[in-house]
Parts: C-alpha cells; sequence; structure tokens
C-alpha cells in the first residue's frame, strides 16, 4: 500500500498516442476563442475518427466461439489477461454483419457468479431445470446453497470451503457447459461496437457516462472487430499527451475542482476482511464497479484492495485456498500474494495506490498509467479512506455529452438473445 507521485512526463514524438495528442492540440488551436475549454475539447474529439486511436497488441483482440466450455473460456481469458471477451456465434451464416456474428461478451466475473448461481436451491417462484443446480451440486460433491443472493454476511463465510473451487474445477459441469448455454443469463453482457467513422467523443462518453469498460470498433465490410479500446487505453493517451497545451489546461487542474472524487464517505462501496469474498464479487457485479477496498474489522482503513481481475484466481489457482476452512476477504488477499510472490508475478491490479484530495488530474492520470491500475482511493493524513476515483471518473471529466448527442444511436446496437434476462 503506498502513496505515489509519478513524475513529469512530456510526449515522445514516436508515441502513436502522442502523434493523436498533436492532433488533438491543431484542433484546439482552431476553436472559437469563446469557447469553454471542455467545450473546445468536445469539439475537438468529435472531430477525431476512432479509427485514428492507435490498434491495441494484437494479444488482446481475440474472440471466444460460442461452443467453447467454460473451463476453455476461463483459460482463454487467463493466458490473455484480460476480463472479457465478445463470443462469436458457431452458427452464424458465412459473410453475416457484426450484429449476427457476435452474440455479446463473456465475462471472467460472469461465469464465476453464472456457476454459483446454478448451486443455489431452486426458488419456489420460478421454474427451475434439474439440470442446473442438481448438476453442480452433484458435481461439487454435495455442495449446496453456496450463497444465496443478497444474504452473504460473516456468518455465511463458511459456506464457501476452501476446497470448493477444486472441486468445481475439477467436474464435468465446468468443463461441458459452454459459453452459448449460459447466453441471456442474468449475467450476460451484450455486445456493443462502433464503426470506424464513429468519433472519439462518441467512444469518450461510452467509456464514461454510459459505463462501457471496452468498445469494439468494428469493420463493416468484413463484419469483424478491427480495434478493442479500453479505459485503460485512453488513460494511457492521456498521459502521452502530458505537456501539450489542450492537455496541460485541463490536467493541471486540482481533484477537487472538478468535481473528484465522486464517490465519497458512506456512498464508498467496501468490504470488511472478515466477510466472504464472494461478497466483495458479488457487490462489484451488482455495483458495476471494478473493485473495492478491503477493511479492517472496526475500523476505516483499508488492508488491500480487490479488483474483478482477481476472480480468476478462484478458477485458475483453486488449490491456493485448500487449507482454508473459509475464504473470506482476508484469506482471499492473502493467499493470492502468497500465489504471486511464489510465482514472481505481479498483480497491479490488486495494489493498494493512494492519493491526497490536493494532487492534480494529470498526476493522478501518470500515476494510474504508471501502475496499470484502475483506481486510486483518496485517503486523509492518517490514511482513512475517504473516497475512490476510477479510470472512469477521469474520462468523465474529459468531456460531456451534449443534448440530444445519441439520438437512436442504441437502437439495434445491443442485441441481447430472445431469452436474455439481462
Amino acid at each position: 500500500m503506498g502513496e505515489a507521485v509519478v513524475g513529469e512526463q512530456s510526449p515522445s514524438p514516436r508515441s502513436p498516442e502522442a502523434k493523436l495528442g498533436m492532433q488533438v492540440e491543431d484542433l484546439w488551436d482552431t476553436q472559437e476563442p469563446q469557447l469553454s475549454p471542455t467545450d473546445k475539447l468536445n469539439a475537438c474529439f468529435e472531430s477525431i475518427p476512432v479509427s485514428a486511436f492507435p490498434p491495441a497488441p494484437s494479444d488482446q483482440v481475440i474472440e471466444i466461439k460460442s461452443d467453447t466450455s467454460l473451463a476453455e473460456a476461463v483459460q482463454i481469458l487467463s493466458e490473455h489477461k484480460i476480463l472479457s471477451a465478445p463470443v462469436v456465434d458457431v452458427d452464424a451464416p458465412e459473410g453475416a454483419s457484426w450484429i449476427d456474428r457476435y452474440i455479446g461478451v463473456v465475462e471472467f466475473a460472469g461465469i464465476v457468479v453464472w456457476i454459483l448461481h446454478q448451486s443455489e436451491p431452486p426458488s419456489p417462484r420460478s421454474p427451475h431445470s434439474p439440470n442446473t443446480g442438481s448438476a453442480l451440486a452433484a458435481a461439487a460433491n454435495g455442495i449446496t446453497s453456496l450463497f444465496e443472493l443478497g444474504v452473504l454476511g460473516p456468518d455465511s463465510a463458511a459456506t464457501t470451503s476452501g476446497n470448493f473451487f477444486e472441486h468445481l474445477t475439477a467436474s464435468e459441469f465446468y468443463k461441458n457447459t459452454t459459453v452459448r448455454d449460459i447466453s441471456g443469463s442474468f449475467r450476460w453482457a451484450p455486445f456493443l461496437a462502433l464503426q470506424t467513422s464513429n468519433s472519439f467523443l462518441t467512444m469518450l462518453l461510452l467509456l464514461s457516462k454510459y459505463k462501457m469498460k471496452s468498445i469494439f470498433v468494428v469493420d463493416l465490410g468484413e463484419g469483424k472487430i478491427e480495434n478493442v479500446i479500453t479505459q485503460s487505453s485512453v488513460i494511457h493517451m492521456l498521459a502521452e499527451c502530458a505537456g501539450l497545451h489542450w492537455f496541460e489546461s485541463w490536467g493541471t487542474k486540482k481533484l477537487s475542482e472538478v468535481g473528484l472524487p465522486m464517490v465519497t464517505g458512506d456512498r464508498l462501496i467496501k468490504v470488511y476482511e472478515d466477510e466472504p469474498v464472494l461478497q466483495a464479487f458479488k457487490l462489484m457485479r451488482k455495483k458495476r464497479i471494478g473493485g473495492v477496498p478491503v477493511i479492517e474489522n472496526g475500523g476505516s482503513k483499508a488492508v488491500g484492495n480487490i479488483s474483478l481481475r482477481d476472480i480468476q484466481f478462484l478458477l485458475t489457482a483453486p488449490e491456493i485456498y485448500h487449507d482454508y476452512r473459509s475464504i473470506t476477504a482476508k484469506n482471499f488477499l492473502t493467499a493470492v500474494r502468497s500465489h504471486l510472490e511464489k510465482h514472481e508475478e505481479a498483480s497491479p491490479a490488486s495494489e493498494m495506490v493512494t492519493c491526497k484530495r490536493d494532487q492534480t488530474i494529470k498526476e493522478l492520470i501518470l500515476l494510474l498509467d504508471a501502475k496499470k491500475i484502475h483506481r486510486v482511493y483518496v485517503v486523509d493524513d492518517d490514511g482513512n479512506i475517504g473516497g475512490v476515483i476510477t479510470l472512469r471518473d477521469i474520462i468523465s471529466r474529459l468531456v460531456h455529452e451534449p443534448r440530444g448527442y445519441f439520438g437512436d444511436f442504441f437502437d439495434g446496437v445491443l442485441p441481447l438473445p430472445q431469452n436474455s434476462r439481462v
């Protein structure tokens, strides 16, 4: 855990992101002088197509076929160190448009929570297939009623024993259930894509106000993905623009001047160290957030951070919890840290990084980019957590949505399976 300030950075002439920043600079200089800085930025980003955004590394532009097993999907996501991937319908006709070719997005967290949902006893109010809960229960050596949505608490930590996920990942249920089988479940994410001609402004608004963590850019002619733009890649672009006039006019403002942190005090979503780790992941999915601080019992200081990315360790390294009677948030952090140290790996997503309210947007952007993290916790002089600032929060302070901007944009852009309950 540590507070950090990253030093000054100047744009590299060879950096594609810096060249993009220069393009914004040229547009900035031509804007009407009476416009506010935010209106100027809006106009600049509306003039640049998303096709100009630097391409993502090839190992991050991954597709998963709909007949892939959950076990294989988890392996693919883990190997490529990504949280989600678009799902290609293997039954789509050749030459199908992207709307017919992609049926959704499969996520680490979605897989875990969907599987655990199947282990719950059937609700008397809803029809229940004998092939769901009972199948997992049998596969997991009779473990049933793993957790009930909304009623997790410290007393239920023992229901998730340390060997549960070992049983689960060895089960036929886990190996044979396909990605297609969870299509339309309550944890299924729709597939949203932009055309290469859509603007930067559209992309930035989707990644901020509309809470998308990544945006797919498709080639209409080929009907295939050309690029993937994430919140992290946008923050990296901004970091590369440090020193440019348009960036400095915005980035040198203090966090408090632009209304950050947006989430403070009692509104901060957190878990305590003796709560089940599944409570943390359940909260992340329910609240659509990427991480939560783990707070010491009876206090307001954090002992660590659990992110959505960490959910992979429940399925990819289940043996690390074997000796625990229950997997609490504290036990989870201890086991993951020990596992990473043993394999000499780093987990930036779980690093607890803090800042103070009097720091600038620029300092925070350079920090987030250098540490490769998705959130920074705001603390007071005594180390007590007072808020959180995420990548999305920062992007939301860069641009604003003009009235009626999207119009009917979302009509037909979010195709959902017929049985969807999203």
